[in-house]
């Protein structure tokens, strides 16, 4: 795997980070990551084939909402709590109290053992 691309913090664009938020599945991997902890990506569960949530995981990490870390053959993701609110002070709690309100994302979880 190549070193993954992370946005700089002034690189980072409402219109991106909006758009990532735009899918139900993105939304729960936010929800999940938003506990603060890193997690491997084996440890996320989606009603999606790996290869759709490596495609999610990759959306997310482009437009700045996660940081993608690798360790040998795994990889750890982490959402980018600090800088969004840096960028966008605010955004991501009201983002997080919607989201929970309207319950998107629900699917998205943790594999058993992994909380």
């Amino acid at each position: 795997m190549q070193k993954a691309h992370h946005p700089e913090l002034g690189e980072i664009a409402l219109t991106e980070v909006m758009a990532a938020l735009s899918d139900p599945i993105r939304v729960g991997l936010v929800r999940v990551l938003a506990d603060g902890h890193e997690r491997g990506w084996g440890q996320l569960r989606a009603p999606v084939a790996k290869s759709t949530l490596s495609h999610h995981l990759r959306v997310l990490r482009d437009a700045g909402l996660t940081r993608t870390r690798q360790e040998g053959t795994r990889c750890y993701v982490t959402l980018r709590r600090d800088d969004l609110q840096a960028r966008f002070p605010g955004l991501l709690q009201v983002v997080l109290s919607a989201m929970e309100i309207d319950d998107v994302g629900s699917q998205v979880g943790l594999r058993e053992g992994d909380s």
